[in-house]
């Protein structure tokens, strides 16, 4: 039988050899992450020479717990809800009973195989990082992606560049307390919405701006995207190394951990691009 031709495309891609850029976080113990979530913590239970066998060989394990939208991580549609709804008007008490999403946990997120694109709005503004509390307004994700030569269009999973993730080994200053940090609101998210996008991600906390001093108390582009458009979010993306390589395009993998009934999930993105050729996984 004659594999199809989209199939002999891609194994042709990975035999010329693939560019990659990791963009997610390395899990840390101590790493910054919202105040609102459990932290990531890791321990050795047992340690090379807590108990050896008879020929002299020893192993060593780990355990880990952590929240689920710590590090790099992936928002499930069941994270947030308006009026008492999530996404697609299910309510969201009767949705949490037996303490799992059934519905919209992350289980129901489907592995990522898609056209990515990066607006890089600090590069496009020429500043290293945007300011705490900057908005990041239409006209700012329009003028980038003219600047670069990109559209933004149906299925694409956008991530948007404020340059704040230069500032996550900062720890704190990464958070933003009293500075707030730099992102889109509701206009960009309905700019997004628009648009028809898949996912949207960002290298900040919360994905959307923060005001100095006023933490996480408004989300307006969390609940345009994630609970009137089922958009995912996902948040703490490196994509430093992706600005350095130039990419505005490219192929975006990502999988969210298996895990049934969560809000969400710690990930490890990947953008690929044919080390030949150029665009979206070309």
């Amino acid at each position: 039988m004659t594999a199809p031709v989209a199939t002999d495309a891609l194994l042709d891609i990975v035999r010329g050899g693939v560019d990659m850029v990791d963009l997610g976080r390395q899990l840390r113990v101590g790493m910054p992450q919202s105040p609102n979530h459990p932290h990531f913590w890791h321990s050795l239970p047992r340690r090379h020479g807590d108990m050896v066998r008879s020929d002299g060989s020893s192993a060593a394990n780990d355990m880990i717990s952590t929240g689920t939208h710590v590090g790099t991580h992936i928002d499930a549609l069941s994270h947030v809800s308006f009026q008492g709804k999530l996404f697609g008007g299910i309510d969201a008490a009767e949705a949490g009973v037996g303490g799992k999403y059934e519905q919209l946990g992350a289980h129901t997120i489907e592995p990522m195989i898609r056209r990515g694109v990066l607006l890089d709005v600090a590069g496009h503004l020429g500043v290293p990082h945007c300011e705490g509390g900057y908005e990041i307004t239409v006209a700012d994700l329009e003028a980038t992606a003219e600047r670069q030569g990109v559209t933004v269009g149906q299925g694409d999973v956008v991530l948007i560049r404020s340059g704040w993730g230069a500032r996550f080994a900062e720890g704190a200053p990464y958070v933003g307390g009293p500075t707030g940090v730099p992102g889109v609101s509701e206009a960009g998210a309905v700019w997004l919405a628009e648009r028809g996008v898949h996912a949207a991600g960002a290298d900040t906390i919360a994905f959307e701006r923060l005001a100095p001093g006023a933490g996480h108390g408004l989300l307006p582009a969390h609940r345009v995207l994630l609970v009137e458009h089922g958009i995912y979010i996902i948040e703490a993306l490196d994509l430093e190394g992706l600005a350095a390589q130039g990419w505005s395009e490219f192929t975006f993998v990502l999988v969210p951990l298996n895990i049934f009934g969560a809000t969400g999930s710690p990930t490890r993105p990947l953008a690929l691009r044919s080390a030949a050729g150029t665009g979206a996984g070309a």
